[in-house]
């Protein structure tokens, strides 16, 4: 940070104190000397500021000197944060049923994405990582603290980009990689999702063992309402065009499976119905996975006496030039 003035010994300019009176006390001697004499081929008066300024000189020289004995400086502060370390996969469902509009306005991926760029925001000091999923598991970012980067590629996020299905084995199993050589103290997984498993050479609770293993805690996420829900769909047409079709779907989200792989690794299980839902779940895991935060804070300071020295130097050899250059101010 830039160098923020200080004096070490402020008391020392006490003495600047003394620089107005010896001002008056000058003066006064002068106006008890004076004389009265006749005017009669007096000369101008016009260079009498210079028979007081060898005086000023010297007074401002003493001020500058007293000033330099305070001992300015600038200080310097260097500040350093020391965390615990909470690393955590954010892993995201994008699958066909994440774009059902039972969360009106937008669809669940829209509202998912929302919550989870401010979730990051809060996460200051930690490593987050994203993983997408649908019929297979993508790792969209590795552990990262470049969260502006993070939450551009949760933007980046889209439907109908995996082939379709829910493969949430293969996800956790996914995050639980990226995690396992993480040297953080506590290691966490976010599973967002909206279905039951149905793809994926890997079992979901093969997974939560692999995570129960490595230390990961699961907090898993089941987004929207079960039953019938109207979902947009591409389809094609006897002429090979694709279109979207808003479709009735049959919905479930599998409960006991999302609250096993939970409780298994020490996590906890939340069910989010509409938008404000989902915002309570993060701000409910935010505050359960609190960064730890201490900040130590050290002052550099830099003695900055030496231009107030100099300077005083100058003023007292200020009346000694005239006399060089063959003049004298003084009477």
């Amino acid at each position: 940070m830039n160098g923020v003035p200080h004096l070490q010994d402020a008391w020392v300019l006490l003495l600047l104190l003394l620089l107005p009176l010896l001002a008056w006390q000058r003066h006064r001697l002068e106006a008890y000397g004076a004389l009265t004499y006749s005017s009669i081929g007096r000369r101008p008066r016009q260079g009498k500021w210079r028979l007081h300024l060898p005086f000023y000189c010297r007074l401002l020289a003493l001020g500058l000197l007293i000033v330099a004995a305070a001992r300015p400086q600038l200080g310097f502060a260097h500040e350093e944060s020391l965390t615990e370390g909470i690393d955590i996969q954010l892993v995201l469902d994008i699958s066909g049923s994440m774009a059902a509009e039972d969360f009106q306005p937008r669809n669940r991926l829209q509202v998912a994405k929302e919550v989870l760029r401010e979730f990051i925001a809060r996460r200051q000091g930690d490593r987050v990582g994203l993983v997408v999923f649908a019929g297979q598991a993508l790792t969209k970012a590795p552990l990262t603290s470049d969260h502006d980067m993070l939450r551009l590629l949760v933007d980046s996020v889209e439907l109908f980009t995996l082939p379709d299905g829910t493969a949430i084995g293969q996800a956790l199993a996914s995050g639980a990689a990226r995690l396992k050589d993480s040297q953080a103290k506590t290691k966490v997984v976010v599973l967002v999702t909206d279905g039951v498993n149905n793809r994926g050479a890997i079992d979901p609770d093969s997974a939560a063992a692999v995570c129960e293993g490595l230390g990961i805690k699961v907090y898993t996420v089941g987004v929207g309402t079960e039953g019938v829900v109207t979902v947009p769909m591409k389809v094609v047409d006897p002429f090979g065009n694709e279109r979207m079709q808003r479709m009735s779907m049959e919905v479930e989200v599998d409960e006991e499976l999302l609250k096993r792989i939970a409780a298994r690794t020490g996590g906890e299980f939340f069910q989010a119905v509409d938008p404000s839902g989902l915002r309570r779940v993060f701000d409910r895991i935010d505050q359960l996975e609190k960064t730890p935060l201490q900040v130590k804070r050290y002052v550099r300071y830099q003695e900055v006496y030496q231009p107030f020295v100099w300077a005083a130097l100058a003023l007292l050899a200020l009346p000694l030039l005239p006399a060089l250059a063959g003049k004298t101010l003084e009477p």
